[in-house]
């Protein structure tokens, strides 16, 4: 059987919630929680293109040139000091794949396709342990819900969802340092995701740290992984994006963020996969604008 045939044949495209659920904005998230009526606002463009993958014993292999799109908003609003409502929501999200063809003959095996629609969405209340303090504390509920297109082209392959109904529970651990004129900010976070349908449940965590020059330029790196706890019964296994069952993956995330106006900035990120199983293996990146309010 051709070797490209069969990448084709083992690989079911889905799509990134988490970095998703992780497409948070420069200002949002931590352990902090916003004031009554204020918040956050954002709209961006996030994607990743990509001809590998890690497989399922954590090896780099090639895949037809797949990619996802989604132009997203998020927001972060105080419903009170320390309660806050919180939105991740892909108004539109586009999954594709390039043409297959066979590595030995040149020729075209499987055209292009490629799929439209919103895609999964997030809602969740965050709640302010510890506040106005040096160090903070917070819980968030985060419901994962199913709007995406989980069985999308001609083999079912495309998705911008994974049609499943998942909870998580995380805590949000924070602090802020001054260095000189410089703001800086660390903080850590643990989650719990359980999910349906058959998928295994996950362990999520992660350490960020960031920096503010001149009041105006921020700075942000950030560590995350998802650890899969291996007890679903799904077998949407072997998938070479990254919203299949048992995903697993470390990556490290950078981003700037720019203040043009005082409530207002543009914002820049690239997420770089360091290791993982069943997702893809290249970079992805986002821009976006946003308001503070």
């Amino acid at each position: 059987m051709d070797s490209s045939y069969r990448i084709i044949m083992n690989r079911k495209l889905l799509y990134l919630l988490i970095l998703v659920m992780f497409s948070t904005s420069a200002f949002a998230g931590g352990g902090w929680t916003h004031k009554q009526r204020h918040g956050y606002f954002k709209i961006s463009q996030w994607w990743v293109l990509s001809n590998s993958h890690y497989t399922d014993l954590g090896k780099i292999d090639p895949n037809i040139t797949s990619g996802l799109f989604n132009t997203s908003i998020y927001g972060e609003y105080g419903i009170t000091n320390r309660i806050n409502g919180i939105i991740y929501f892909p108004f539109f999200s586009r999954a594709l794949h390039y043409n297959l063809y066979s590595g030995t003959t040149g020729d075209l095996i499987l055209p292009g396709q490629s799929i439209n629609s919103i895609g999964d969405t997030n809602i969740g209340i965050k709640y302010g342990i510890i506040q106005d303090q040096r160090f903070v504390l917070s819980t968030t509920i985060t419901l994962g819900l199913p709007f995406g297109n989980s069985s999308g082209g001609s083999d079912g392959s495309l998705q911008t969802g994974d049609g499943e109904f998942n909870q998580m529970l995380s805590l949000d651990f924070s602090t802020s340092l001054p260095i000189g004129k410089v703001n800086t900010y660390y903080s850590t976070y643990i989650g719990f995701n359980n999910r349906t349908k058959g998928f295994s449940d996950e362990f999520r965590y992660g350490v960020e740290a960031g920096a503010t020059f001149f009041n105006k330029l921020t700075t942000i790196f950030k560590l995350y992984g998802v650890k899969s706890l291996r007890n679903g019964s799904s077998t949407i296994d072997n998938a070479t994006s990254i919203f299949s069952n048992n995903v697993e993956f470390t990556a490290l995330s950078s981003e700037v963020a720019y203040d043009v106006f005082s409530k207002i900035g543009l914002s820049a990120s690239i997420t770089v996969p360091l290791a993982g199983k069943l997702i893809y293996a290249d970079n992805a990146y986002s821009i976006g604008v946003y308001m503070k309010f």
